[in-house]
């Protein structure tokens, strides 16, 4: 599924972000990303939806190698997961139900299929109700429901989220983990970068933490490890 492979990277101001990273993710797993601050953790994920390119080494997703993708080839490695990010990235202009269906018309999915795709989906993270209202009319918890509804509703195989419950109360990021729960018993591999000592601590799953560009743990069920 995800494999990396001695994986480097250095920026141009001569910080290294990723120094030799070996790891193997398998099909349906579900991932926690920690570390302190600096630690290489965003460079890690953003290495997986090709945002950053390694300086060496081999990233393996589904067969395809990023480190020799050319650039023509990034949306269709994007077609195949689903992202999340921490500050929701939705258009303020369009509904619920259009920033959900944007996503479907960018691979151009056939129009009679968006709708109910897009329903059912919005069905999945409680919001089917709200599928007319734009984003400036839901909350945070609300908002970030949508993004995710919007990068699982093309059924990828893998979702990296990257701090998805950073800019919201602890009430509502356990129900975003209730979300991202039920996708992962779906099939989906989930790949979480988080600083939720409470969210990791309680809901267990496999952490691998990340500190000066280099994994130091990796545990099949692992806590947090930090203090916060």
């Amino acid at each position: 599924m995800i494999e990396m492979q001695d994986v480097h990277k250095k920026y141009p101001n001569g910080v290294s972000a990723a120094n030799g990273i070996d790891i193997v993710i398998e099909q349906g797993e579900f991932v926690y990303v920690v570390g302190p601050s600096g630690a290489g953790k965003s460079t890690f994920i953003k290495m997986m939806y090709r945002e950053e390119t390694p300086t060496k080494g081999n990233i393996l997703i589904n067969g395809m190698n990023l480190a020799m993708l050319k650039s023509k080839k990034v949306p269709l490695l994007r077609r195949s997961m689903g992202v999340v990010f921490q500050d929701f990235k939705l258009l303020p202009t369009l509904t619920v139900f259009e920033n959900v269906a944007f996503a479907l018309e960018v691979i151009e999915e056939q129009p009679k299929n968006i709708k109910k795709k897009v329903m059912d989906t919005l069905d999945l993270v409680g919001l089917k109700h709200k599928a007319r209202m734009l984003p400036t009319e839901l909350s945070g918890g609300e908002q970030q429901r949508i993004s995710i509804a919007r990068s699982i509703v093309n059924s990828p195989k893998l979702v990296i989220a990257d701090e998805p419950t950073g800019n919201l109360d602890p009430e509502t990021s356990w129900e975003i983990m209730n979300i991202f729960e039920e996708i992962n018993t779906r099939g989906t591999t989930i790949v979480m970068a988080t600083h939720n000592k409470d969210i990791v601590n309680t809901i267990k799953h496999r952490v691998i933490a990340i500190e000066g560009g280099k994994i130091v743990r990796d545990e099949k069920r692992g806590d947090y490890g930090y203090e916060i």
